[in-house]
């Protein structure tokens, strides 16, 4: 008597489930949106670390990158020019699941963000470290070293997923000063900088 009717029940379930499937959509896009910020703010964030670390210590710092045969990339901050693993008290991070770090070549055009920097396209391009091992060198003043050197460089980290790049990419740019910007794209569009 004082509960409800079977008809009601099932068209109250019907109407929660449309809106549900209305819903799932976008709660992933979101989502993936998220994890995208993420990994480049604390790429970003690991980028300024080792050039704030440089400048503190009065030393040369070194940002590894590895990829090694687990399914991800592991970022560290050293103060020794090698490539071995890092140790467990350096500042590191785990990029690995949905966003990854991409090579040149696979996101939309970068021809934006070489206009807005002043280099050519094939120079970006040229050095990119995005998926490769490597390392960006700060020396003691934060600026960025190559071979010894201060470089004219404009090193690119492209970030986004090989399988799903309807969800966009962003890019981490470290220019040769030492200062770090975020770009984003959505998939086939141009990047703009957001950071």
């Amino acid at each position: 008597m004082a509960g409800f009717s079977m008809v009601e029940l099932t068209v109250s379930m019907t109407v929660l489930l449309i809106l549900t499937a209305i819903a799932i959509p976008s709660l992933m896009r979101s989502f993936r949106t998220y994890q995208l910020n993420d990994v480049a703010a604390r790429l970003s964030d690991i980028l300024k670390f080792t050039r704030f670390e440089a400048v503190r210590r009065n030393s040369l710092e070194y940002c590894q990158f590895n990829n090694p045969s687990a399914p991800g990339w592991v970022v560290w901050t050293t103060s020794t020019n090698t490539s071995a693993s890092p140790l467990a008290t350096e500042k590191q991070i785990l990029i690995a699941g949905f966003a990854t770090l991409l090579p040149a070549g696979g996101p939309p055009s970068p021809g934006a963000i070489a206009t807005a920097l002043g280099v050519s396209v094939s120079t970006l391009n040229a050095n990119t470290l995005s998926g490769s091992s490597g390392k960006v060198t700060f020396d003691a003043r934060g600026a960025i070293r190559v071979g010894g050197s201060v470089s004219n460089s404009v090193f690119v980290f492209y970030i986004g997923s090989s399988t799903n790049p309807e969800f966009g990419y962003r890019a981490v740019i470290q220019l040769p000063s030492g200062s770090t910007q975020v770009w984003t794209a959505p998939n086939g569009g141009t990047w703009q900088q957001v950071g």
